[in-house]
C-alpha cells in the first residue's frame, strides 16, 4: 500500500500539535513524560519537532493524560494561528 504524501497543512498542523505538546509538558522532562505516556523518548520527541506529524490517536491520548490536557484542547490549539498567537486554551492552562 502506498502511502499519500502529506499536505503542507498537514505537517503545520503536526507542527502545531507538538508546540502545544511541548508547552504543556512545560518544565517536565521527556523522560518522565515518555515514561508515564508509555512511549519512547524519542518517539516523544519526534512527535515535539513535527518529525512524526500525525501520530497515532491512542499515543497523543497517552500524552495528553501524562501532562494533564484533554484532547478537546490539543485540537483547538492544532488549529491555524496568527504569528506569535499562542495556541488556544494552552495559553490560559500554563
Amino acid at each position: 500500500m502506498v502511502r499519500v504524501p502529506l499536505t503542507d497543512e498537514e505537517r503545520s498542523r503536526g507542527e502545531r500539535l507538538g508546540l502545544a505538546l511541548r508547552a504543556a509538558r512545560a518544565g517536565r522532562s521527556m523522560v518522565d513524560v515518555a515514561a508515564e505516556a508509555g512511549i519512547s523518548v524519542e518517539t516523544l520527541r519526534k512527535i515535539e519537532t513535527g518529525r512524526i506529524p500525525t501520530p497515532a490517536f491512542f499515543t497523543v491520548a497517552a500524552i495528553a493524560d501524562a501532562v494533564g490536557v484533554p484532547l478537546n484542547v490539543l485540537r483547538t490549539a492544532c488549529e491555524p494561528q496568527r504569528p506569535g498567537e499562542l495556541p488556544g486554551e494552552l495559553s490560559q492552562a500554563s
